[in-house]
């Protein structure tokens, strides 16, 4: 093929997973409240399941650790504020729901071109790539949605100011932390790619492990505006064990390629 023929079948693989995308949107946009009640403004309720769970253990472990309001009032300032975050939210979660559809696409797109080694190799890498993404979706949503809600809508330099957040600030916030947190879930599949291309090896990730660990604290600290001490160290750990598995992965595509030259050889 040539590469306007690449190109071509490129275009009709992101067309199918846009249509796929799209149709997951709809049926978000078709369910209000099952959208915005129970999932998107779930951590304004005092009865969410991270604040419940938060109170479980104040009480096991005697630390004030419970969360029993979170102190603001959601407005709308915008005549159209509400429709249109209502089709953005719906996109937002039409995308999270199609992207093991769009990662499959992707996928096909590029199988072709792999030798039946390279498959053997990448066997697993849709499911792997959805599983991470999904699983970071919803420590996004969980962990750390809810702790930068809490210390965000709370925060006050005086008294005499009320916090009024604006609907379109509140969903934002819960979709960018949510969507980041998946991408940064990707990090064995990224690490898995950069040693297939020769980029990086273990000994390079375990040389560079201090180095690693000190931007992950600095991520925590970005992606958890609370100054607790306790919810960046709860943040980073996934991401510490994530590195772990990254230099793992390395570890594992430098043996096959080892495998693979003494075959040759």
């Amino acid at each position: 093929m040539h590469f306007l023929d690449h190109l071509e079948a490129l275009r009709w693989h992101l067309v199918r997973a846009a249509i796929a995308i799209v149709v997951f949107a709809l049926v978000a946009f078709l369910n209000t409240e099952i959208l915005f009640d129970q999932i998107i403004l779930g951590a304004k309720s005092p009865d969410f399941l991270t604040y419940r769970v938060l109170c479980q253990l104040s009480d096991r472990f005697n630390v004030d650790m419970c969360i029993r309001e979170v102190p603001f009032i959601l407005i709308n300032i915008d005549i159209s504020g509400q429709f249109t975050t209502h089709i953005y939210t719906s996109f937002i979660a039409g995308f999270i729901l199609g992207f093991p559809y769009l990662i499959w696409e992707l996928w096909r797109f590029i199988k072709p071109a792999l030798s039946k080694k390279e498959l053997n190799y990448s066997r697993g890498i849709v499911f792997f790539s959805s599983l991470l993404f999904l699983s970071g979706v919803l420590f996004g949503y969980y962990i750390i949605s809810p702790l930068s809600i809490n210390f965000l809508g709370s925060y006050q330099i005086s008294s005499m100011v009320a916090n009024q957040i604006t609907l379109s600030s509140f969903i934002s916030t819960v979709t960018m932390l949510t969507l980041s947190s998946g991408v940064v879930f990707e990090l064995p599949v990224v690490i898995y790619f950069l040693s297939k291309i020769g980029i990086v090896t273990p000994s390079f990730l375990r040389t560079y492990r201090r180095h690693a660990m000190v931007i992950i604290l600095i991520i925590a600290a970005l992606i958890t505006p609370s100054p607790d001490i306790s919810s960046q160290i709860l943040v980073a750990i996934p991401l510490f064990i994530l590195y772990e598995i990254g230099i793992g992965v390395s570890a594992m595509v430098l043996r096959n390629k080892e495998k693979e030259a003494k075959s040759q050889s």
